[in-house]
């Protein structure tokens, strides 16, 4: 059951450096199985590219820069049926914007989002018409990003809309009543 509506708080991202370091520290030590008996992607991976992969983010991968691409957006928290969800909140400058709930893929997270934020919620800026804006709301499925895990089973589709539908009820937008696909993932209109 859904409890009552606790407050919405405000959040932003701020790794520990010693947690990358960590992180980085556990990747160099990854042990590799031996070298793959085929010649192709039959059997998995090709080790040369599992290593090539790992490396770059051991080695290469900014998370800083990403922690300043999330930290440029407004974020916040709240609790849906007991998990803390994790979401950034655009409102657009135009008036009459609609709400737009943006859920991404799996295994995917915000990160994968918000370069849509910008034409979304000022059309004008990018060719369209202020008619078209909307105030977006990107929230991490619950276990990813800075959601907490559910701690039960259930959390399918049907539970995650449940909770998306307590969210845009306490942002206090109205109930969303169109479901439009893209390839990154599905958004609710």
């Amino acid at each position: 059951m859904l409890e009552a509506a606790p407050a919405i708080r405000p959040f932003s991202v701020d790794v520990p450096e010693a947690d990358l370091d960590d992180l980085r520290r556990r990747i160099a030590a990854t042990r590799w199985p031996d070298l793959e008996t085929v010649p192709d992607r039959s059997h998995g991976p090709q080790l040369a590219q599992m290593q090539e992969f790992v490396r770059y983010w051991g080695t290469e991968y900014d998370w800083r820069k990403a922690e300043a691409q999330l930290n440029a957006f407004p974020q916040f928290m709240t609790t849906a049926d007991g998990v803390d969800i994790h979401f950034i909140h655009v409102r657009s400058r135009h008036e009459n914007a609609l709400p737009l709930k943006v859920s991404h893929a799996w295994p995917g997270s915000v990160l994968d989002q918000i370069k849509i934020v910008g034409p979304l919620t000022d059309p004008t800026a990018f060719g369209g018409r202020a008619e078209d804006a909307a105030d977006v709301v990107i929230p991490s499925l619950p276990g990813f990003g800075f959601s907490s895990r559910p701690t039960e089973v259930g959390w399918g589709l049907e539970r995650i809309g449940r909770a998306w539908d307590v969210l845009m009820k306490r942002l206090g937008t109205r109930a969303t009543s169109r479901r439009v696909e893209t390839g990154e993932g599905a958004s609710s209109r």
